[in-house]
């Protein structure tokens, strides 16, 4: 059962901060190159790292005992105590103004900004905003804001999003790989998520009522930036801006897609019947 969702009491966090500094080190930079299906090399002092290599660095850690049984900390501390029980990454933009390099120590300064209720075909659902701000010794990096959605549990048992009669987009640039169980566990081991959704298929299927484990938000991300560097000579975007579409599932092929328009890139994330699953437009 869910508890009454107080919203002007969830908004008492907007304002919130918290502060957290990690290491850039050759090792993580090797473990995600090997996620994205990239040159693993050997990373030496000061080479660049791939350009989300913040969401692999000074993630919380808490003890087992102060994990909720989605495997994310108990709420209540930094972010809201939101009380609907389903929590997914639902979108949000980056500015990227400097690489993160190997030996760097980056800082991320993290401000809750706003707190919104709106109403969804599956019921309530709570947004929670943040902004956060990541710093290396030659300045500001990256600035982030990340949205995150809460929902209502469903009552009942979730398919797989149903394909509509319409066709896929067509895109200029294309790749595939496939979204199988050991790619989704590399990344929530990079970037220290518990969180059940993502490998544990027995809770995701019969707790939350997905059809499989879900691909994660930010590593959808994450394969599109680096594919719109990749279009543009190596060069990251300034800005992108990013939503998730429908949940992206296990054991199939996925594929990453662009449309460059000169001044922005379209690009999106689609299922293996190429409906997209994350959509964001990149600029320079």
């Amino acid at each position: 059962m869910t508890d009454k969702l107080d919203l002007d009491h969830l908004r008492q966090w907007i304002g919130r901060t918290q502060e957290a500094s990690d290491i850039v080190t050759a090792q993580l930079v090797k473990g995600l190159r090997a996620t994205l299906f990239q040159e693993i090399g050997e990373p030496k002092q000061g080479d660049a790292a791939p350009f989300t290599m913040h969401w692999c660095l000074a993630q919380p850690v808490f003890p087992m005992s102060m994990l909720g049984p989605d495997g994310h900390p108990t709420r209540g501390g930094f972010l809201p105590p939101v009380p609907l029980p389903r929590r997914m990454w639902a979108g949000g933009e980056l500015e990227f103004v400097d690489s993160l390099r190997v030996g760097d120590e980056a800082t991320r300064s993290s401000r809750i900004s706003d707190v919104t209720l709106k109403s969804g075909s599956t019921g309530q659902l709570c947004f929670v905003s943040v902004e956060h701000t990541v710093t290396t010794s030659r300045g500001i990096a990256i600035r982030e804001r990340q949205d995150i959605v809460y929902r209502e549990m469903s009552s009942a048992q979730a398919t797989a999003p149903v394909k509509p009669a319409s066709p896929p987009p067509v895109a200029q640039h294309r790749e595939t790989h496939v979204s199988d169980p050991v790619l989704l566990f590399r990344y929530s081991a990079l970037t220290f998520n518990g969180h059940r959704i993502h490998y544990d298929r027995d809770y995701v299927t019969k707790v939350e009522g997905y059809p499989g484990l879900i691909f994660h938000g930010p590593l959808q991300a994450t394969f599109i930036v680096e594919m719109a560097a990749k279009l543009r000579g190596g060069k990251p975007p300034k800005k992108f801006a990013y939503r998730g579409v429908q949940p992206l599932f296990e054991g199939s092929e996925f594929s990453i897609n662009a449309n460059d328009n000169g001044a922005s890139m379209e690009l999106w994330t689609a299922d293996d019947a190429g409906q997209p699953t994350m959509k964001g437009t990149a600029t320079w």
